[in-house]
């Protein structure tokens, strides 16, 4: 039944026809008419030019929906009981019944409420199912009425397969037995007591509008939305329910525990020969192709979206043509697709090779396929050292534009691969670390160590920071001031204890840092700022000056 609670969502878009208010009498042993021929098709849409009934089939000629996705409607209001044809339709408590329903704008109320009670009654129910007039739960009922309650079930004037007197005989027990004692319609009026809900459990307050159906306990209650059928989960319509092991069925569903239900026909099936197929039931005469009708009992048939097709009308159908040799791929074949294209098993291989591709891998370029090897000697990148290509599930290396196979990405030194190692470029290759400091790397003046990071050059000599240091005191000299004696390297202090020449006048040491200027004079030396006369002070720097035992003087305090 997952087709009617999919047609079920679907009402909410239907058309409504108008109706023929008559009271036309009712046949002997004929039910309400129902109209379809030519109703639209909800599902197909504009596609269905309208319903046309097959043959035996309870489906349409055109479109091959079943007969209730139609717009399929009843040319009048229907009470249930017309539709059972457990009264005639000229009774007059039917009559009023109708009427207080057509009062009240619905197609149908439970009977014996007042107008309040009904309107409590109809806001419980899910709004698409509400039976008003001129909505969808309008349709919603009509539906469920053809659905719920098939002709063929209750009367043997819509039964086309009832062959024989005893398929009819057992009809007739089949619907005795049933109307007398399974089947019944329920009623609703305001609970007396508080109870609970036969389906849900939920509370039913005394006073609530309630569902009770004797047959099945006398106290049994429902809330009206719970009051549904155990199978396809639908409200019973109209409160028309039969009962089975304490479970409440519509009708369809209760005649099905009961019988097998042939699914092209529709009708129950009362023979004692019946076919089994596709997990279902049919008449011997009902197992047929979905498409040309041909009988398929004991013949080999292909199942596709659910339904039986003979070999040829599949073939014509459904079979693709394979893309080698443009012939049918029939049943009898294995069809082997890729992306909406299609082969035999035998067509499938290589364009290149000519090779079977079946369980192979295989890639596809400019709409041929190719074996994995054949794909990549065409077609793939190559290995700029050994110029052979990628294949799948390669590692590739890439460094400036040019790319390698792992094992062909080489240190240009030891010629092993480079890997996830680090390397150094040189001469446009590369060198793994190693090897760059074993055979390029600078190294350290002092300790012959490799310099990585931080070096300092003196005299076009390489050295580590921490091994640049005074001859004298080992005082780190990156950054200080220094100068060399005999090639080796001296800070400022210790050059001046160590070589510097001493000031005669502040017996300093004369350095030359900073820029300063010292003077000379038979071997004795003094800064260019205490170059000054002995007596005055004056600055001697370019000027004449005497000695005075041992002491500059200006010429003017010699004299003196």
């Amino acid at each position: 039944m997952k087709r009617i609670r999919r047609f079920s969502r679907q009402v909410k878009d239907f058309v409504l026809q108008p109706r023929k208010d008559n009271s036309q009498k009712q046949e002997k042993g004929i039910l309400v008419q129902e109209v379809d021929e030519g109703q639209p098709c909800l599902a197909c849409g504009e596609k269905c030019p309208g319903f046309s009934l097959h043959v035996w089939r309870n489906t349409c000629n055109n479109c091959r929906c079943p007969r209730e996705i139609h717009d399929v409607y009843h040319e009048e209001v229907v009470n249930v009981r017309d539709r059972l044809g457990w009264k005639k339709q000229e009774d007059p408590k039917l009559q009023v019944v109708k009427e207080r329903a057509l009062k009240e704008g619905y197609t149908w109320v439970p009977p014996g409420l007042s107008s309040h009670k009904i309107e409590e009654y109809m806001e419980q129910l899910p709004n698409h199912k509400i039976p008003k007039i001129g909505s969808p739960g309008e349709k919603y009922r009509d539906i469920q009425l053809i659905v719920q309650l098939p002709k063929q079930d209750l009367s043997s004037e819509y039964c086309k397969s009832l062959s024989s007197e005893e398929e009819k005989k057992e009809f007739k027990e089949f619907r005795t037995f049933r109307d007398e004692n399974v089947m019944e319609i329920g009623y609703a009026r305001e609970n007396t007591t508080i109870s609970s809900c036969y389906n849900c459990q939920g509370e039913v307050d005394a006073g609530e509008v309630a569902v009770f159906a004797p047959k099945v306990g006398l106290k049994a209650c429902w809330h009206p939305a719970c009051f549904v059928c155990d199978t396809c989960d639908e409200l019973l319509v109209d409160l028309t329910y039969c009962h089975k092991d304490s479970k409440v069925y519509c009708e369809r569903h209760y005649a099905e525990l009961i019988k097998p239900r042939c699914p092209a026909c529709d009708e129950l099936v009362f023979s004692g020969e019946y076919t089994k197929a596709m997990e279902q039931n049919f008449h011997k005469e009902h197992l047929c192709c979905w498409k040309c009708d041909k009988r398929l009992v004991a013949c080999r048939y292909i199942v596709k979206e659910e339904h039986p097709y003979c070999i040829p009308c599949y073939q014509e159908l459904f079979a693709h043509n394979c893309e080698e040799c443009k012939k049918p791929i029939g049943p009898d074949y294995k069809d082997l697709s890729y992306k909406d294209r299609h082969w035999h098993e035998l067509c499938f291989k290589c364009s290149e090779c000519q090779n079977s591709l079946v369980d192979q891998p295989f890639a596809s370029k400019n709409d041929q396929i190719y074996c994995a090897e054949c794909h990549d000697n065409k077609f793939a990148g190559r290995c700029d050292g050994c110029s052979g290509p990628f294949r799948g599930g390669m590692k590739k290396f890439e460094y400036k534009g040019k790319q390698w196979h792992e094992e062909c990405f080489c240190c240009m030194v030891c010629k092993e691969p480079i890997r996830n190692k680090s390397f150094i470029p040189r001469e446009g290759e590369v060198v793994c670390v190693p090897c760059y400091e074993e055979q390029y790397a600078q190294r350290c003046t002092k300790c012959e160590g490799v310099i990585n990071k931080g070096g300092v050059a003196y005299k076009n000599t390489p050295w580590h920071r921490e091994c640049f240091t005074c001859t004298n005191c080992d005082l780190q000299l990156a950054g200080e001031k220094f100068t060399s004696v005999e090639e080796k390297p001296y800070c400022a202090k210790c050059y001046a204890e160590l070589f510097a020449k001493k000031c005669c006048r502040c017996s300093d040491a004369i350095t030359g840092f900073g820029g300063t200027k010292y003077i000379s004079f038979e071997e004795r030396h003094w800064h260019s700022d205490c170059f000054v006369c002995y007596k005055c002070e004056t600055s001697m720097v370019g000027r004449g000056f005497l000695m005075n035992e041992g002491d500059i003087v200006c010429p003017q305090c010699g004299r003196s």
